[in-house]
Parts: C-alpha cells; structure tokens; sequence
C-alpha cells in the first residue's frame, strides 16, 4: 500500500500505538516519507518505544503540530519496527533533510560535539 498524499504532505503525523490492554496512544511526530514506508526517530526510553516493543501495529493519520486531527482525515494502518543504533543515525539524517530545526540541532551536536540523548529509529511500513 503506498503513502496517501495527505500524510505524505504533512509537517506532522499522530503515530497511534497500543497499550497493553489495547487503549490507543496517539503522538504527533515529525516523519518522512519513502516508497511505502514512514520514517520517525524518537527518544529510546519513550513510552511509544515501550508500546512498539510490546505490539508492532500502529496507526497513522496526519495531525497539526499539537496533534489535532483535521476532519475526515484518513488513517493507515501499518506495523513498525524499530532501528538498530547503527541505523537510527540514519533516519536522524532522514529527519535533517526534510525539517529544518532537526538540520540546524544535528549541526550544532556534530560541530561541538554535544552528546545527545540515547534514539531510536522507527521505521513503519503501511
């Protein structure tokens, strides 16, 4: 299935995940987009990681940055995976070349060499 263009255009995404006993998370995070996958990169101790690790199976719709669902926007489901450290590297660049604030962050963390917090790329395939 590929990307429908209303998530494919937007600046943000609700990643919906699962708790355990099947209540739905939803997130407002920053993605890109390639073929039919979506690519997002988080924080390794986020509770969404947590989710993911425990049900694969999300749910995509596209959002305003506060997460707000315009009327009749469509959702996808897909099943997402999460990056090994070598990886995760990679969909930072990913998110570098699309949002501008990620670009000028990654800038300033290579230059002088600022530790970041411990990532996690997550990579949802719909």
């Amino acid at each position: 299935m590929s990307v429908p263009a209303e998530i494919t255009a937007s600046k943000q995404i609700n990643l919906t995940t699962y708790r355990k006993d099947g209540t739905p998370v939803p997130t407002p995070v920053w993605h890109v987009v390639q073929g039919n996958t979506l690519t997002t990169v988080s924080g390794a101790d986020a509770w969404k990681v947590k989710r993911i690790r425990n049900n694969p199976q999300v749910e995509v719709t596209a959002c305003d940055i506060r997460g707000k669902v315009a009327p009749g926007a469509r959702s996808v489901r897909g099943t997402a995976v999460l990056l090994p450290l070598t990886e995760t590297e990679n969909a930072r660049r990913l998110m570098e070349s699309r949002y501008v604030s990620a670009r000028i962050g990654g800038w300033f963390t290579r230059v002088f060499h600022i530790k970041r917090p411990a990532a996690v790329g997550i990579v949802i395939t719909l």
